[in-house]
């Protein structure tokens, strides 16, 4: 796990052993343990990882630290959460999007999966299948959950969240129209971009007033807002929650707006060497190139 600050990459692990040392601390032989650098440990600790996180940062801020800074060009980033127990997706969860896609609005969330063999960092290629020749793009607010939550009320959904980031729904159609069940089009191996950081909560206290956006080539394919959400991400946790235990690290895709390829006349679909950027207010870009 790392930290991005100005321009910077710093080990968060490091930062968080030099912070209790210089506080004499005796937890200093535990710092692996209290704010682990493996991101899977990290996450499974829940907000007890994100609040020593915190303090780790404020520490960064104010003091020298030592050998635990990364220039940014040095680094590669990964997919923010490597293995969540869960991605679930939800479906048709904007208006415009429903209509492009000659639906009708649901009554309760469309909730589908994806798998952990689907997802890439922000520096990674999105792998198009010879077994499909209509690859898509959607853009997405995905929601990164911080502790167990079980039966939670939409009232205090927003204390369950880690953070947010940006992830590509990418989609083969041919593959999801042929049944019923939508699951094989939807989780190809290295398929769906998640990234390119988690921005923690505290830095977007409202995230249904995001900006959200997309482009294949330069071209803008998307463009819409989180507040025209069918189901907010309040309602979705309360309504996942009440279904599935969400465990720290479980992703949330929120819904795509229009503007998908699909839904073009005539269909636009990925092709090899395509770049997708996604871009969501206060989160950043995410951007990726497709590779047969």
């Amino acid at each position: 796990m790392g930290v991005l600050f100005q321009d910077n990459i710093y080990d968060l692990n490091e930062v968080y052993r030099q912070y209790l040392e210089s506080n004499h601390s005796s937890d200093v032989n535990s710092a692996e343990y209290l704010l682990p650098s493996n991101p899977t440990k990290f996450f499974a600790l829940g907000h007890n990882a994100l609040e020593n996180s915190q303090t780790a940062y404020s520490y960064l801020q104010k003091a020298t630290v030592h050998d635990a800074t990364f220039e940014r060009e040095d680094v590669i980033f990964g997919p923010p959460v490597l293995n969540p127990s869960k991605i679930i997706c939800v479906g048709k969860n904007y208006k415009e999007h429903v209509a492009e896609m000659k639906s009708e609005i649901p009554e309760y969330p469309v909730l589908f999966a994806k798998f952990s063999n689907a997802l890439i960092g922000p520096e990674d290629f999105i792998q198009k299948s010879e077994k499909t020749n209509q690859l898509d793009y959607e853009v997405e607010l995905a929601v990164v959950i911080g502790k167990e939550a079980s039966e939670v009320t939409k009232e205090e959904a927003l204390d369950y969240v880690a953070g947010y980031t940006i992830g590509n729904d990418v989609s083969a159609r041919d593959l999801q129209k042929r049944t019923p069940q939508w699951l094989q089009g939807k989780t190809l191996d290295k398929s769906t971009p998640i990234g390119p950081w988690i921005v923690t909560k505290d830095e977007i206290p409202d995230p249904s007033q995001l900006e959200i956006k997309s482009y294949v080539n330069g071209e803008e394919r998307q463009s819409s807002n989180t507040k025209h959400l069918i189901f907010d991400i309040p309602f979705l946790i309360e309504f996942i929650s009440g279904l599935i235990t969400l465990q720290p690290g479980d992703i949330i895709l929120t819904g795509t707006p229009d503007g998908v390829g699909f839904a073009m006349d005539p269909p636009r679909f990925l092709q090899d060497g395509d770049t997708v950027t996604l871009k969501i207010e206060e989160i950043g870009i995410l951007e990726n190139q497709v590779k047969a």
